[in-house]
């Protein structure tokens, strides 16, 4: 399991619709906040890009913003709307020099079929695995992380076989698969399914203006005013996903799932969690 997450970077998964600047405790503890800390500081060369939008000029332009009340003047928008621009010197040269690659929210198919597999999406994996770097992500931005994406279905027909549909990410963390906007949109069931589907997964479910501080990929640490369910199918007792036909309900036993919060860790190499003291975590 170790090797599906090593690397020098840090990853930061955020669960979408986070504080952008409007909450009292933003340059406290805001998500965003915490991006820029692990990037360096106010003085980060942060990259966004907004390719999973349909209102880039906007999203960017929020971020912009975000990051600007919090001292970070050097900001980049760098759309991708084709599949050449990820192939563009200039932009590669971009992400050479940042200290930061922030993703946005929108549709993260947008974000595999415009930068996967292509000379922008290699660089991003050097610079993470051979660098302090970081590549943060809310809402499609983080679900595009994984290697398999959940790129959609219905919450509605959760646990019924095919609920879930699945495609190739960027495998920036092989060893996730990562769904966000989690309580919010009732994505439970999804998630199990893709834990069914991938057992030698795990499962992370991000709500809203929560993220994680993934570092070095030996665990992580909870950021945000919401919560985290992590799902590790390693103990799977019973998984009917494989014999059933599709729109058939589903059944699996011993899905290990803890709900973490604020500060709690979880360990990859032996799936152990650290849950932060009760005072602490209200301090």
């Amino acid at each position: 399991m170790s090797d599906q997450f090593a690397f020098k970077g840090t990853l930061i998964p955020i669960g979408g619709n986070e504080d952008k600047g409007e909450k009292s405790n933003f340059k406290t503890k805001g998500v965003l906040m915490h991006v820029l800390r692990e990037s360096g500081g106010p003085n980060a060369k942060v990259v966004v890009i907004p390719t999973a939008s349909q209102i880039p000029v906007e999203v960017g332009e929020n971020y912009v913003s975000a990051f600007g009340k919090l001292g970070c003047e050097n900001v980049t928008v760098m759309n991708i709307t084709d599949k050449r621009q990820s192939e563009d010197p200039t932009r590669l040269e971009l992400i050479r020099n940042a200290d930061c690659v922030m993703f946005s929210g929108g549709n993260q198919a947008r974000i595999s079929s415009k930068i996967g597999g292509t000379s922008l999406h290699r660089l991003l994996r050097e610079r993470l695995h051979h660098d302090e770097f970081v590549i943060a992500g809310t809402s499609a931005g983080a679900m595009a992380m994984a290697e398999e994406m959940i790129a959609g279905g219905s919450s509605s027909e959760s646990l019924f076989k095919g609920a879930v549909k699945m495609k190739k990410g960027l495998s920036l963390m092989p060893g996730l698969i990562i769904d966000t906007h989690f309580v919010r949109r009732g994505r439970f069931g999804r998630l199990v399914e893709a834990m069914a589907m991938f057992p030698n997964k795990l499962g992370v479910g991000l709500a809203e203006d929560t993220g994680l501080i993934i570092k070095h990929g030996t665990e992580f640490r909870v950021i945000g005013s919401g919560m985290v369910l992590m799902m590790d199918p390693s103990n799977l007792t019973h998984n009917s996903h494989l014999l059933l036909k599709t729109g058939t309900p589903m059944s699996i036993s011993n899905l290990t799932t803890h709900v973490l919060a604020n500060g709690d860790h979880f360990r990859f190499e032996d799936r152990t969690v650290q849950v932060l003291p009760i005072g602490e975590a209200f301090a």
